[in-house]
């Protein structure tokens, strides 16, 4: 498939380390590994974080003539972990990734290259420029369907922008803390996790959504079919990019056409590897994912 994702790129910093990260960056740079073609819009500073940001993409065979240099620093992430290595996320702004911006011929080679999906998250679409970007994007590739991970992160949403992403999209990735946060939102109370999802599907008319719950796997709804998909047991190092290589791996179970099943059970599997390694880019392979089968 050829994947256009659009989001933030920046570094994740560690008490006692740096990684490349930004959730659509993640996703491209797993998307990438199970064979897609992917193209990554987004913007790094004037900076060293920026040069090592394109150096590092490009060692990992990731295109990156979309990825712009602006006069803003690269963006940057302080995370903290818990004792079961969950983060906590502390965005810094401004950032380099608010200030993208795309020309007619940029449009042009875009719509020729034809994607076939479009993934955006909530945090960069907070900037109304980059919303109208995305917008563009969608309107000028009419073929390419949409994938929205909703991806809450603490001051970077609001009710309404929510409201306005949901109806872009095909298909729907989120946990199930924001399942929660979007019934408080919303007041749309629906009891359990398959009664919202397919609430929220039949109203938007949703191709398919899916909740990550943790270390439990995950529940999916795809084309009517809901199933929940027990997680896989393995050793923590963080869970930081293990949500993003989940969604590169459910969108390629869609891209499959493989029941419901398979693809939670695939998905689940890839984010429990990513989830065992440092940082939300490692290195892994489809050998080492298929021996945490059962």
């Amino acid at each position: 498939m050829r994947i256009l994702s659009i989001g933030e790129v920046l570094w994740d910093v560690f008490p006692d380390r740096e990684k490349l990260g930004g959730a659509p960056f993640n996703f491209c740079y797993h998307a990438h590994r199970l064979g897609h073609e992917v193209l990554f819009l987004s913007a790094v500073g004037e900076d060293p974080r920026g040069d090592a940001v394109l150096a590092q993409a490009e060692d990992m065979g990731l295109r990156t003539d979309f990825i712009r240099r602006v006069q803003a620093p690269t963006g940057v992430v302080t995370v903290a972990l818990d004792a079961a290595g969950k983060p906590t996320f502390t965005i810094h702004r401004p950032a380099a990734y608010d200030l993208l911006r795309l020309s007619e011929s940029d449009f042009a080679a875009i719509a020729k290259w034809r994607p076939d999906w479009i993934a955006f998250g909530t945090l960069h679409q907070m900037d109304p420029s980059i919303r109208a970007l995305l917008q563009r994007l969608i309107d000028d590739n009419p073929q390419a369907r949409r994938l929205y991970d909703i991806n809450l992160r603490k001051e970077s949403y609001t009710p309404e922008l929510i409201a306005g992403l949901l109806p872009q999209a095909n298909v729907v990735k989120l946990n199930d803390d924001e399942v929660v946060e979007m019934e408080r939102m919303f007041g749309d109370g629906a009891g359990s996790i398959e009664a919202f999802c397919r609430s929220w599907s039949a109203r938007y008319n949703w191709d398919a959504v899916c909740v990550t719950l943790g270390a439990h796997g995950c529940a999916v709804l795809v084309g009517g079919e809901f199933t929940e998909v027990a997680g896989y047991k393995v050793k923590v190092v963080d869970t930081v990019g293990s949500g993003d290589a989940f969604t590169a791996a459910f969108l390629h179970g869609m891209g499959e056409k493989w029941p419901a099943g398979r693809i939670g059970d695939f998905a689940n599997r890839l984010g429990a590897l990513v989830a065992s390694r440092a940082g939300g880019v490692p290195e892994w392979t489809l050998e080492e994912c298929a021996e945490l089968a059962r």
